[in-house]
């Protein structure tokens, strides 16, 4: 009897763990909406929370019948006994957990194609990669399937790849899915004029830095809480993604000359870049980790904007994308013993690994919008625009009195 009540309290334990997680990386899908509310213009800000509702609402649903079975086997189309089992519902809080991620996919993509892109195509969009894509690369990684990717990584590379907390898993697919939705819907109207830049300004500090904020705290339980039971926590974990962070945060506080924007957003380029190697690095080595990442959003952001004439809005492509994928080669890098790492890595593996999420997530872009483009369309015509995603959409504005006379 002792036993049972033992193992009862044990998987107890690890429900209440997971359930917690979820929770704050729920509370991240906040952050991504005030983010991407304060850096949009004021015509655009409703679209921005409905949108990242919406999403996560079909990423739920998908994600429950398709996604999860998909990425690790696991049906939950059978009675509730069956659910609880003999783990106090261990396998559906994972599926809550790991839900908040997959839910990143069309988080993350929507600020990069904000203010011009039509509402239903996206959610249709959303539903693919929560569903399908995410799920399909989930168990090559993570789930049922990783043996047939990660045999083959060891194989060649002499170590399974090693992404802790997802920053190639999760960041680097959604920032490189998000890459062909912005390139074929084109730049916003009056963004380049002539082949000039005409930067169009953010809308609400004080709203970004809160989405900041939100998304800096969550973090916590999307590394932490990677885990998945609670005897496998690590401080070690909290203390890298903290020190990532604050990386990040001081090295775009110098690389961007105190520029409000970058310094929010350089405090979650540590985090994304922290995400994959959390477990296995020093904390100094995190620092740098986070710091690098910072640096590389800075300057490629502007590379993106005025050099490629890439018109991201939120630069979704380089701060998840390609910080994420820095993310898979740092852990690599840092995580040998050598370095104080764990060790257990190698350079050779994380690249092939953050390669194939590379080419996996371009492919799945260009060939989900590439379709969707020519079928219904992706972006809202010239007068919606103009107008506002807000009226020509949701027929009501961020600020209706201002409209009363």
């Amino acid at each position: 009897m002792n036993g049972m009540s033992m193992a009862t309290l044990a998987s107890s334990s690890d429900v209440l763990f997971l359930m917690l997680g979820a929770v704050m990386v729920f509370a991240m899908h906040a952050g991504f909406a005030f983010l991407e509310v304060g850096t949009v213009r004021k015509k655009n800000q409703v679209n921005a929370f409905v949108k990242i509702l919406t999403d996560w609402s079909v990423s739920t649903v998908v994600y429950f019948l398709i996604g999860f079975p998909i990425a690790y086997g696991i049906s939950f189309l059978k009675p509730v006994k069956e659910l609880l089992g003999n783990n106090q519902g261990y396998d559906i809080t994972h599926f809550f957990f790991l839900l908040c991620f997959a839910a990143c996919i069309p988080a993350i993509i929507s600020g990069g194609i904000a203010e011009r892109a039509k509402f239903w195509p996206q959610v249709i969009a959303g539903a693919v990669f929560a569903g399908l894509t995410y799920p399909i690369f989930e168990s090559l990684i993570w789930g049922k399937n990783c043996s047939l990717l990660q045999d083959f990584f060891k194989s060649v590379g002499g170590a399974e790849f090693h992404d802790y907390a997802g920053s190639v898993v999760v960041h680097s697919i959604g920032g490189w899915l998000a890459l062909p939705a912005v390139l074929i819907l084109g730049p916003r109207m009056g963004r380049y004029v002539k082949g000039k830049s005409h930067p169009i300004p953010i809308s609400n500090i004080p709203f970004l830095a809160l989405g900041s904020w939100i998304l800096a705290i969550g973090w916590f339980g999307f590394n932490v809480m990677s885990a998945g039971h609670l005897e496998k926590i690590s401080g070690v974990v909290a203390v890298n993604s903290l020190l990532a962070m604050v990386g990040g945060v001081l090295a775009a506080l110098v690389a961007s000359k105190n520029d409000p924007g970058f310094v929010h957003n350089g405090a979650l380029a540590g985090l994304i870049a922290i995400c994959a190697g959390s477990d296995i690095m020093h904390p100094l080595s995190a620092f740098v980790t986070g710091a690098i990442g910072s640096v590389i959003f800075v300057y490629g952001f502007h590379i993106e904007q005025e050099k490629l004439k890439i018109d991201d809005v939120l630069g979704v492509w380089p701060l998840h994308g390609v910080i994420g994928s820095w993310g898979g080669l740092a852990a690599g890098i840092f995580g040998q013993e050598a370095l104080w790492g764990m060790g257990g890595v190698t350079f050779v593996s994380q690249a092939m690994g953050t390669l194939a999420a590379i080419g996996f997530a371009l492919l799945n872009g260009f060939l989900v919008y590439g379709a969707l483009a020519k079928t219904v369309g992706i972006r809202l015509d010239p007068e919606q625009e103009f107008a506002g995603a807000d009226l020509s959409i949701h027929s009501i504005g961020a600020y209706p009195e201002d409209h009363i006379r």
